[in-house]
């Protein structure tokens, strides 16, 4: 039987598992999947490229709409990627350059004044670098007249060991495509206007040329990036020969990602800690209103893990043995209670999909004493942290070593928060 969940971008095909399975054939099937998965990433990334190129060659409305959208469609397949992280080092050691956040956005360009200045925690908080061709940093004399992906990558990402010093990746591009949203917990996105990328007459913002090599660059880079990826799942990678060297270290690794997603990740820190502050800034796609997407396709992604298949961009299922068939063929009941807290999981995560898509956003969600919205993100976090009790039971079903998931302030000590 098949599950599918219709949404706006489109019907998501949720596999039953298959019934039979090994360690060497699962781990197989799920290097095959990340394989896919990333493969799709780098084709989105790319389509994301040519639609930045046409803007900063031919700026109009129209061609900044299309860059947005192409980078809405680039993150339904990277999210589902996450789950890769925390079991696997290859992974996780990586992941900072392509999806940190969040981000002081005054390093990259302009903000608006009530952003504020240089702090004690983060000097560069405003460097702008789109405006500045020479700056210091830790000391040393930067040479920014030209904006390429080094500059990027060697001098500004986590420049001094800020890790809110985010110069590359998918959220400094979307700061450079939507601009800040600047409307707290009131409705709408950012709102650059496409005259940020107008070289000559007509420029707003100023350094329109630099801005437009900033974005390519950026865009640039995280193709490169992914496609990086990609050749660590491939048949001589580096991530498929760690996963698969030790079965039961790799069955280890999957179930970590699976449990340190769901729990401190996902419903600790991107969900559960926005509805303790309130913060509209405490949002996974904060420039964007996509934080919805986001989270949904993050929860997806541990679910295609453990049913073992996938449903490409073009509609091709990669699918195989599975961990749930493992789990099964130890316990049956772990098995069905695991299967239906990740369908019970999608079903919330598709509510608070489908309420943001009829303009009910994340970041309102967010308002304190907003008590719709506050059940519908904490029906999803209570969603994941019940789905991780039951990978704990998978975990001892399989006999693996114990895995201490990703914690949470905002679950394990909320108090912790406030201080």
């Amino acid at each position: 039987m098949k599950l599918t969940m219709t949404t706006a971008l489109g019907t998501v095909i949720l596999a039953a598992a298959p019934a039979l399975a090994d360690k060497a054939a699962v781990l197989d099937n799920y290097a095959d999947i990340a394989l896919a998965k990333y493969a799709d990433s780098v084709t989105t990334a790319q389509t994301l490229l040519a639609a930045v190129n046409d803007l900063t060659e031919s700026p109009s409305a129209e061609a900044l709409q299309a860059a947005k959208e192409a980078w809405i469609a680039a993150r339904v397949p990277y999210q589902q990627t996450e789950v890769y992280r925390f079991g696997n080092a290859v992974v996780d050691d990586w992941e900072g350059k392509v999806n940190a956040w969040p981000l002081d956005e005054g390093l990259i360009d302009y903000v608006d004044p009530s952003y504020g200045g240089a702090t004690d925690e983060n000097e560069y908080a405003v460097l702008n670098v789109v405006a500045n061709t020479t700056f210091t940093l830790s000391g040393k004399t930067i040479d920014a007249s030209a904006i390429t992906p080094e500059l990027l990558e060697g001098a500004l990402h986590e420049a001094d060991g800020v890790e809110s010093n985010v110069a590359t990746g998918y959220h400094a591009i979307e700061f450079l495509l939507w601009g800040q949203d600047l409307n707290g917990h009131n409705a709408g996105a950012g709102n650059r206007p496409w005259t940020d990328y107008v070289v000559g007459d007509g420029c707003t913002g100023g350094n329109c040329d630099r801005r437009a090599d900033y974005l390519t660059a950026a865009t640039e880079l995280l193709v490169s990036d992914l496609e990086w990826m990609v050749t660590q799942w491939q048949d001589s990678g580096d991530a498929r020969t760690q996963l698969t060297v030790d079965e039961n270290a790799g069955i280890s690794a999957i179930l970590t990602g699976m449990g340190s997603l769901s729990y401190g990740e996902q419903a600790g820190e991107r969900m559960r800690l926005g509805v303790l502050l309130n913060d509209p800034e405490e949002e996974h796609d904060c420039f964007s209103d996509n934080t919805h997407n986001s989270h949904f396709f993050d929860a997806l992604g541990i679910r295609n893990v453990y049913l073992g298949s996938y449903t490409s961009i073009d509609g091709t299922i990669v699918s195989g043995e599975s961990l749930s068939s493992l789990v099964a063929a130890t316990d049956a009941g772990v098995d069905t209670e695991l299967r239906a807290k990740l369908d019970a999981t999608m079903l919330e995560m598709s509510e608070m999909k489908t309420a943001a898509e009829a303009g009910f956003a994340y970041d309102m969600m967010l308002e304190r004493g907003n008590d719709a919205g506050e059940a519908l993100i904490m029906g999803a976090v209570d969603a994941l942290v019940d789905q991780t009790r039951s990978i704990e039971r998978a975990v001892a079903v399989l006999g693996v070593d114990a895995i201490d998931f990703e914690g949470s302030d905002s679950l394990d000590n909320p108090d912790a928060v406030f201080q």
